[in-house]
C-alpha cells in the first residue's frame, strides 16, 4: 500500500514516535498522506478507529477525506473513526459535556446574522459598519481565547473599550438564550477542559491520535484545543504549509507552526516538496515569488511534469478590456486544445472584480460558476424552517421564537411581542416561558393571548414528537399545519414561490435522509431524531449530497476561496498595486511587513492553482468611485523569473515585436484549424 508513496510521504505515514509536523507544499499530496496514515494506524499500528480523529477546516475537505479512507479501507470496519471539522468536533464535545458549562444538550447555534442582530440590539444603532466592526472584534477576541473581562482590561482605545462592554452583554444574552455562536464551538471546549480535568482526561483517552490538516490556518483557540487533547504524549501529525498561510485577517496565526517547535521539543519535521500538479515553469515562478518572504522552514517545490508553457503577463487598457482579452484567450485556448470549460479558472483578490467578467461571459454565452454565492442556508425560506427547528430544540432561543411566531403570520402582532419582550427581560426569562406566566397573561387581551398560547402549545406538541417520530414525518406535518406552501404563493410571484417551495422540499428530503443515515463525523450512528439534526443543520453546508459532479463551467473565484483547488488553466486578474497587494496592506506594510507577506502568499496560492498554463493580467487604468485612475503593475510581477515569462501589451516591454509575432503565429494556427474544420 505504501509503495505508491514517495520517500518523504512514506516517512510521514510511518512515523509514530512522537509529534510530527509535515510541511506539505502546494500539490504535494498532503491528503494522501493523511488518509494513508489513518489506514496505517488502524492496520499496522494497532489503533482502533474510534481512537483516531482527523480534523479539517471545511466540510468539503472532511467529505473528501472520508471518501478516500473508505476506498483505502474497503471491506474493513472504520466504525467510530472521527473525520470532522474543528467546529463539528467542538459541537460533539459540547453536546456531551453541556451540563458542565451550564448549557442544555439542545443548545442553539446562532449564525452570523443572528449574532449581528444581538449586537445591533445591544448597541441600539443601525450603523452597519460599526456593528460589523464590533461583531468582528468579538470574534477576534474569542479566536484568541480572550474573555470579556480580559478584553476590557486590555482595551487601549475608546472603540475597543466600547466593544469589550458589548462583548460582555453579548455573552450574557447568548447564555440567556441557551445559545452559542460559531466561535464558541472551539472556545467553550477549551474553557471546559481548562476547568474540568475529568472531562479532559476522558477526551484524551477517547482520541489517542490526532491528524490536523491545514495547520497554518489554526488560530490561538484551535491550537490550545489541539495541545490539550494531545497532552504530554503529543501523539499527533500536523500537516501545513507556511507559504499558504492566507487567513491572518480572520485570526489564523502562522506562528502556530513555529510554536510547535517550542512546545514539543521532540517534534519531527518531514518536508513534502515534490509537486504532482504543475509544470516546472509554474513552480519556478511560485518559488521565486515566495522566496522574497522570510521563511519559517526552507523548502522548494519541484516537479517532473515537464517544463510547460511560458507564463503570459498581459497589460490591458481598462477592466473592460481585461475581461474581453481574458475571455477571448480562454475561448481560443479551449478551441485549440479541445478542453472543457471546467478546466479554466478566473481568480481575483476581491469579489467586486467578478462583475465585469460575469457580464462578458454572459455576453459570450459561456457557462460559469462563482464561488461564495448565497449559501442554501442563507435563503429566507430555509431560515424560516430552521427557526421552528431551533425553537423545538430549545424554547429559550428568543431569535428563533420571534421568527417562527411571525412567519407565517399567526395573529401575534408587534404590540404583543413588544409586551412579551418587556416582561421577559424584566423577569430575566425567555419569551416562551414568559408567555405562560399568569402576571403577563393578565396584561394582554384574550384574543392576543389565545393566538400566542396556540403557537406555544403547538411547539410543545412538536417537541414531544421530535424525540420519538421520524424527522421527515414531523417536518411535513409542521409545514401542513403552518400552511407554509400557501404562505409562499400568497407573498411571492408564482415563479419565485415555486422555486422557494422546491428548496423547502429539497431541505426536508435532505433532513429526512440525514435522519435515517448512519454516518456522522465518519462515525456509524443510529438514525438521528429531529433534536439532534437541528444542531447539525447549523454546521453542515447544504451542498453536501447535492453535488452531482462539477458542471462544465468556467470557475470564477476569489484567491481565498480557491485555496486547495486546482485547474488546468488559470487566469489571475487585476494583479496591480492596490489590488494584489491590497491597498490596506500597502498602507500598513510600512509599519507591519507581515501584511505584505500575507499578500505575497496569496499570489503564491494563485500561481500554484495552475496545472498547465498561467495567464496574469493587470490594467493600466481603472475606474474608482467614478474617477479614472492610473494603475501600476503589482510588485509581485517584477518578482517572477524573466526567462519563464512573455509580456503582452506592455509599452515598457523590450520584446514587443516578439510578442506581436507570437500573437500573429497563434492566430494563424487557429485560422488553419478553423479552415480544416470547415472543409
Amino acid at each position: 500500500m505504501l509503495n505508491s508513496l514517495n520517500s518523504p510521504q512514506r516517512e510521514a505515514v510511518k512515523y509514530l514516535d512522537g509529534p510530527l509536523l509535515v510541511l506539505a507544499g502546494a500539490g504535494s499530496g498532503k491528503t494522501r498522506v493523511i488518509t494513508q496514515k489513518i489506514s496505517y494506524l488502524i492496520d499496522e499500528a494497532g489503533y482502533s478507529p474510534k481512537e483516531i480523529a482527523a480534523i479539517t477546516f471545511t466540510n468539503k475537505a472532511a467529505r473528501e477525506m472520508q471518501e478516500r479512507v473508505g476506498k483505502l479501507m474497503q471491506g474493513k470496519s472504520t466504525k467510530g473513526l472521527t473525520i470532522a471539522t474543528f467546529h463539528s468536533l467542538g459541537l460533539q464535545m459540547l453536546r456531551q459535556e453541556a451540563a458542565l458549562l451550564g448549557y442544555k444538550p439542545q443548545f442553539s447555534i446562532l449564525d452570523s446574522s443572528d449574532s449581528f442582530k444581538i449586537v445591533a440590539d445591544i448597541l441600539a444603532t443601525t450603523d452597519k459598519q460599526l456593528l460589523r466592526k464590533t461583531q468582528w472584534q468579538i470574534s477576534a477576541w474569542k479566536n484568541a481565547f480572550i474573555n470579556p473581562d480580559q478584553a476590557k482590561a486590555a482595551a487601549d482605545e475608546e472603540l475597543t473599550h466600547a466593544a469589550a462592554k458589548v462583548y460582555q452583554l453579548y455573552q450574557q444574552t447568548l447564555k440567556a438564550y441557551q445559545a452559542v455562536d460559531f466561535d464558541d464551538l472551539i472556545k467553550l471546549p477549551v474553557e471546559l477542559f481548562d476547568q474540568h480535568e475529568k472531562a479532559l482526561n476522558k477526551w484524551q483517552r477517547k482520541l489517542q491520535y490526532l491528524l490536523i490538516d491545514e495547520y497554518q490556518d489554526t488560530n490561538a483557540c484551535q491550537y490550545k484545543l489541539v495541545k490539550m487533547l494531545t497532552g504530554v504524549r503529543g501523539q499527533f501529525t500536523a500537516v501545513g504549509d507556511d507559504d499558504q498561510a492566507i487567513y491572518g485577517w480572520r485570526g489564523a496565526d502562522v506562528e502556530n507552526l513555529r510554536q510547535l517547535t517550542t512546545d514539543f521539543s521532540r517534534l519531527k519535521v518531514v518536508k513534502l516538496e515534490q509537486n504532482y500538479r504543475s509544470t516546472v515553469r509554474i513552480l519556478r515562478a511560485a518559488n521565486q515569488v515566495i522566496s522574497n518572504n522570510p521563511k519559517l522552514f526552507e523548502k522548494k517545490l519541484w516537479s517532473d511534469l515537464g517544463t510547460g508553457d511560458l507564463i503570459q503577463v498581459t497589460a490591458t487598457m481598462s477592466e473592460e478590456h481585461e475581461a474581453e482579452s481574458v475571455i477571448m484567450k480562454l475561448q481560443a485556448h479551449k478551441f485549440e486544445h479541445r478542453t472543457k470549460y471546467l478546466d479554466y479558472a478566473i481568480l481575483y483578490r476581491g469579489n467586486h472584480q467578478a462583475r465585469v467578467f460575469e457580464q462578458q461571459l454572459r455576453n459570450q454565452k459561456i457557462p460559469y460558476t462563482i464561488s461564495g454565492g448565497q449559501s442554501f442556508f442563507d435563503k429566507a425560506e430555509i431560515k424560516d424552517l430552521v427557526s421552528y427547528l431551533r425553537l423545538v430544540a430549545n424554547e429559550d432561543d428568543d431569535p428563533a421564537f420571534i421568527r417562527a411566531a411571525t412567519t407565517p403570520k399567526k395573529g401575534i402582532g408587534n404590540t404583543t411581542l413588544e409586551r412579551l419582550g418587556e416582561y421577559a427581560s424584566a423577569h430575566k426569562i425567555s419569551l416562551f416561558t414568559a408567555a405562560f406566566e399568569g402576571d403577563f397573561q393578565r396584561e394582554i387581551g384574550v384574543k392576543q393571548l389565545d393566538d400566542l398560547l396556540n403557537f406555544c402549545q403547538y411547539i410543545q406538541k412538536i417537541q414531544s414528537r421530535a424525540v420519538r417520530d421520524p424527522a421527515g414525518e414531523v417536518l411535513n406535518d409542521l409545514l401542513n399545519t403552518i400552511q407554509y406552501e400557501a404562505f409562499l404563493y400568497d407573498s411571492e410571484e408564482p415563479r419565485a414561490a415555486e422555486s422557494k417551495w422546491a428548496n423547502v422540499q429539497e431541505f426536508i428530503a435532505w433532513l429526512t435522509k440525514k435522519g435515517e443515515s448512519s454516518t456522522e463525523f465518519g462515525n456509524e450512528t443510529e438514525g438521528k431524531n429531529l433534536l439532534e439534526l437541528t444542531q447539525m443543520v447549523s454546521l453542515i453546508s447544504m451542498l453536501e449530497g447535492r453535488e452531482d459532479g462539477e458542471p462544465d463551467a468556467v470557475k470564477l473565484s476569489t484567491l481565498h476561496a480557491a485555496k486547495g483547488l486546482e485547474f488546468g488553466h488559470v487566469f489571475l486578474i487585476g494583479v496591480e498595486e492596490g489590488i494584489l497587494p491590497h491597498r490596506e496592506s500597502i498602507d500598513l506594510g510600512a509599519i507591519d511587513p507581515t501584511k505584505i507577506e500575507e499578500e505575497r502568499r496569496l499570489m503564491y496560492v494563485g500561481i500554484t492553482r495552475a496545472q498547465k498554463s498561467l495567464n496574469i493580467s493587470w490594467c493600466k487604468k481603472r475606474k474608482r468611485a467614478g474617477e479614472v485612475q492610473m494603475c501600476e503593475p503589482s510588485r509581485f510581477i517584477a518578482e517572477l523569473p524573466n526567462a519563464d515569462i512573455r509580456h503582452f501589451g506592455n509599452p515598457f516591454n523590450k520584446d514587443v515585436e516578439a510578442s506581436k509575432d507570437f500573437g500573429k503565429s497563434k492566430m494563424a494556427g487557429i485560422r488553419a484549424m478553423l479552415n480544416k474544420e470547415t472543409l
